[in-house]
């Protein structure tokens, strides 16, 4: 059988689920066998050194983690936005969600005040990283509009009146 593949193999571009990648394997000028720059994804631990990426925040994903932060969290309204907070029973790094409702305008605007917001909680957690705390930021309609440098206050302000930070 020529080209046939032994059980226990996999073909030269397949990927399994805990591969690097494919292409990550090289053999030119690094020597054979070193892995090429980019193959391992970021906020991986490899060789003992964490990866800047690995103390990135979590996210909120599920609309079941959404509504428990919004029943049993601290809510502070902004100007610029609304914070729900919620403080868990751990240290790990502060899991975030973000939403726009539908009244601030349509997919466009909505997805550049979720951008901003996104941003703007980037910038403030890692000058001051939140541990133990699920949080969820509502854009509202004047967040788009609202000077960056306020929208980054108004933040740091809700997450202060939460107790969060």
């Amino acid at each position: 059988m020529s080209g046939a593949i032994s059980p226990g193999t996999t073909s030269p571009g397949a990927s399994s689920p805990g591969a690097i990648g494919p292409g990550a394997i090289s053999s030119g000028a690094r020597g054979p066998g070193a892995i090429s720059p980019g193959a391992i994804s970021p906020g991986v631990v490899s060789a003992g050194v964490v990866s800047p990426g690995a103390l990135n925040p979590g996210r909120l994903t599920r609309r079941a983690e959404f509504l428990r932060v919004a029943a049993k969290g601290r809510k502070a309204p902004m100007p610029g936005l609304v914070l729900q907070a919620l403080k868990r029973q751990d240290d790990a790094p502060a899991r975030l969600g973000f939403t726009v409702t539908k009244k601030v305008g349509n997919a466009v605007i909505r997805n550049r005040t979720r951008r901003r917001l996104k941003e703007a909680a980037r910038l403030l957690l890692r000058e001051q990283p939140v541990a133990g705390a699920d949080l969820v930021l509502i854009g509202r309609d004047a967040t788009r509009g609202r000077d960056f440098a306020a929208l980054q206050q108004d933040l740091r302000r809700a997450l202060a009146k939460t107790g969060v930070l």
